[in-house]
C-alpha cells in the first residue's frame, strides 16, 4: 500500500535531517499529520490521540509512536521497519492518570534521546500546550528549540510522484467543479449541489478514485459570499443568485484546490465588471510564474491589474500547497503578497486564489499549479470566468 518508493521516503528524512543540521539539532519531534505522511507515508484517521515521529541524525529510519491499535495501521502505510513503529498501551487514551506523551518521553530517555538540541512543532495545530510542558519537565537535558515549519518547508518542492498524485486531484477538482454547475437551478437546494460536488471528490474519475478532503468546501450564496469562509445551507437557491464554491480535489491526500462562482441569471455589470477583472488578474499573475519569480512580484503583478481597474484587496492571493489534514491543505510557509519574498522553485505548487469580498457578495476564481522553469503547470482545465446559467 506504499505511496511512494522506500528510496523517496529516505531522501524526504535526508531533506529533513539537513534542515534539522542547518539548525544545529540532534533529535526532531514531528507532531504534524501532514508532516508525518510526508516523512514515514503512516496515513491514518487517528491524530486525534496524540502520536509523533522522532527524527534522529543518528537513525536511517525515523521512529512512529502512537496508539497500540493504530500500529497496525502504519504496517499497511507507513515505509518503517517492524521495530520503528512504537505503539504504547491503551490506558494512556483518555486518561487522567497517563499521558502518551509520558510513553514518548520514556522512549526517548530509553534511546539516548533525550540529549543535545530538540525541535518540536511549537505553533502546529496538534503540538498542544500541555504536550510542550510534558516534554520539558520530562528531558531535563534536552535543550528544546522551535521547529514549527521546518519539514513543512522541506515539502514545498514536489516529487514526480507528488506531481502526478496532484495533476489527478486537479482532474477530480474540474469534474466536482463541472457537477454543481450542472446541478445548481432556481428551486434546487444548496445541499444537494454540494452533495454532487462530494459525490465526485470521494468517487474520482473512471481513471482514478478520489477521498474525503481535510476541509469542508466553503460554499455560500448570495450576501454570504461576502464572507469567505462560510457553508451551505438547505435553503434552495433562487433565480439572480450567486453561488460560491471553494473545493478541493484529493488523491492520496493530495489537494489541488479549485474555486468558481456559480451565477443563476444574468449577472448585475458590477459583480461581471468584478469577475472580469479577478481573471484578468489571475491570467496575469500565472504569465508571471515561473522558477526564479518572487511570491512578492506575483502579488505586484495582481496590484497592478487592480490599481487599473480601481480595486483593493488587503489580503493575500495565494499560498504553497499539497499534503492536507485537517484542518488545511495549505503548507503554511508562503503567501502570495507584496510583503513575501520567498522564491518560486521548479515543482513548488500554489493555489493562487485572487477573490475579492465586496460589501454584497464574493466573486472568485483560482488556479492550482506547479512551478516550471518557463511558467505555470495548471493542474485543472475548467473555464476561467464566471459560471453564468440563465
Amino acid at each position: 500500500m506504499l505511496l511512494f518508493e522506500r528510496d523517496e521516503y529516505l531522501e524526504r528524512v535526508g531533506r529533513a535531517k539537513r534542515a534539522m543540521q542547518a539548525r544545529g539539532l540532534d533529535v526532531l519531534l514531528v507532531a504534524s499529520p501532514a508532516n508525518q505522511f510526508w516523512l514515514t507515508g503512516y496515513d491514518g484517521w487517528s491524530f486525534y490521540t496524540p502520536q509523533m515521529v522522532v527524527v534522529s541524525l543518528d537513525r536511517e529510519e525515523p521512529v512512529w509512536i502512537g496508539r497500540k491499535m493504530d500500529a497496525v495501521g502504519a504496517k499497511f502505510t507507513a515505509f518503517l521497519a517492524p521495530e520503528n513503529v512504537v505503539p504504547y498501551p491503551d490506558y494512556y487514551v483518555g486518561s487522567d492518570s497517563h499521558h502518551p506523551l509520558d510513553f514518548v518521553a520514556d522512549f526517548l530517555v530509553e534511546n539516548g534521546l533525550d540529549k543535545g538540541h530538540v525541535g518540536v512543532e511549537t505553533d502546529d495545530y496538534y503540538y498542544t500546550a500541555k504536550w510542550d510542558h510534558i516534554l520539558r519537565a520530562r528531558l531535563p537535558n534536552a535543550t528544546f528549540h522551535d521547529a514549527f515549519l521546518l519539514v513543512n518547508r522541506c515539502r514545498m518542492v514536489k516529487s514526480e510522484r507528488e506531481l502526478v498524485y496532484m495533476r489527478q486531484a486537479g482532474q477530480i477538482a474540474a469534474a466536482a467543479q463541472q457537477a454543481a454547475y450542472e446541478k445548481a437551478a432556481p428551486g434546487v437546494r444548496q445541499c444537494d449541489v454540494m452533495a454532487e460536488v462530494y459525490k465526485v471528490t470521494t468517487a474520482g474519475l473512471p481513471e482514478f478514485g478520489g477521498t474525503f478532503p481535510c476541509k469542508p468546501p466553503n460554499a455560500m450564496v448570495g450576501e454570504l459570499c461576502s464572507a469567505p469562509h462560510l457553508s451551505w445551507t438547505d435553503a434552495p437557491l433562487g433565480d439572480n443568485e450567486i453561488f460560491y464554491i471553494e473545493l478541493g480535489g484529493i488523491r492520496h491526500r493530495y489537494h489541488s484546490p479549485l474555486s468558481r462562482c456559480i451565477y443563476l441569471g444574468k449577472p448585475p455589470e458590477d459583480l461581471a465588471r468584478i469577475a472580469e477583472v479577478i481573471a484578468e488578474g489571475l491570467a496575469a499573475v500565472l504569465d508571471k510564474v515561473k522558477s526564479g519569480v518572487a511570491c512578492a512580484e506575483l502579488a505586484e503583478v495582481w496590484n497592478g491589474v487592480t490599481r487599473k481597474h480601481g480595486i483593493e484587496k488587503d489580503s493575500r492571493i495565494g499560498y504553497p500547497v499539497g499534503i492536507g489534514f485537517p484542518p488545511t491543505w495549505g503548507e503554511l510557509t508562503a503567501s502570495i503578497r507584496s510583503s513575501d519574498n520567498t522564491v518560486l522553485e521548479t515543482n513548488m505548487t500554489f493555489h493562487c486564489i485572487p477573490a475579492l469580498w465586496l460589501e454584497r457578495y464574493g466573486v472568485v476564481i483560482s488556479e492550482t499549479f506547479a512551478v516550471t522553469e518557463t511558467g505555470p503547470d495548471c493542474f485543472a482545465d475548467f473555464p476561467r470566468q464566471l459560471m453564468v446559467k440563465a
